[in-house]
């Protein structure tokens, strides 16, 4: 196994871990909260599935951008359910139980509905985009489903259990991306400072900001409920959008380092948008955190 193998399977590892912890503290209930709110449900998946991917062709039509930022701003418009947003939603003072139904329920539709999006997309801009089923299911279920399922099945057969373990779970899984992500940082981010300029850093920007507004938009009226839909429209999977991309374009360069590009970017743009949203709760606006 590769320096580079162990740094990605330390991330994949902390992933699974913090998707196990949301399991730990939640509830069937919780998992259901979107079943029961088909209208937040429909607008929630036409600001992921529908709007970030028209949002991505317009992007690509404006600016002039170089053959691995457009590639991966396509697999990233395609590539929903960020895989950490339950935890930065319930910091945001998002609610938790729309959060983590809405990454259950997006990662199951995203088996059938990915690879469909892909063809969709490579067709129109005549790119051999395509993504099998089976391997947009492996991320998911390895990924989503099964540490949820597993979490949640150990806080609904031994309490206690999930009680003693979820705080333990969290801080290893903490301790491993932050490792992971740091090292990754150190090892691409040269090869991805290549890439600013020629508009990249815009059409970036503007992509995570109006995936941002427009899920702040459809999440509604109550506040709890439109931080989560900004948050999980504005940010998309890496892991999958980078397995899209490869997938097709095994040939490309700096795929790898675009995505650490645009995962800065949206870190950047993220915190922008907490700060608007804590101003204006300090200055008497409808409280969001």
């Amino acid at each position: 196994m590769t320096f580079q193998a162990l740094i990605i399977l330390a991330i994949q590892t902390s992933i699974f871990l913090t998707v196990f912890g949301f399991g730990l503290g939640a509830r069937l209930d919780d998992v259901l909260y979107l079943v029961r709110r088909p209208l937040l449900l429909a607008r929630s998946l036409v600001a992921m599935f529908l709007v970030m991917p028209l949002v991505a062709v317009a992007i690509v039509r404006i600016f002039d951008l170089r053959p691995p930022v457009e590639i991966v701003l396509i697999a990233l418009a395609i590539s929903p359910l960020p895989p950490l947003l339950p935890k930065k939603q319930g910091k945001a003072g998002g609610h938790a139980a729309y959060g983590l139904a809405l990454m259950a329920i997006v990662g199951v539709l995203s088996i059938a509905i990915v690879p469909v999006m892909a063809r969709l997309m490579g067709a129109y801009f005549g790119l051999p985009f395509a993504m099998p089923a089976a391997a947009i299911a492996t991320v998911v279920l390895r990924m989503v489903v099964l540490p949820l399922a597993v979490g949640l099945i150990v806080r609904a057969a031994m309490p206690a259990v999930a009680d003693r373990i979820a705080k333990p779970t969290e801080q290893l899984a903490t301790v491993l991306l932050g490792l992971g992500v740091v090292v990754l940082l150190i090892a691409l981010l040269p090869a991805a400072w290549t890439l600013v300029g020629n508009g990249t850093l815009f059409a970036m920007v503007a992509f995570v900001a109006i995936g941002l507004a427009v899920g702040h938009l459809l999440g509604g009226p109550n506040d709890d409920q439109d931080v989560v839909l900004a948050l999980s429209t504005g940010s998309r999977h890496p892991a999958i959008a980078l397995a899209i991309a490869t997938a097709n374009f095994p040939d490309e360069p700096n795929l790898a380092a675009t995505v650490v590009l645009y995962l800065l970017v949206g870190a950047i743009v993220g915190m922008v948008y907490m700060a608007w949203l804590r101003r204006r709760a300090a200055v008497g606006g409808p409280s969001t955190a």
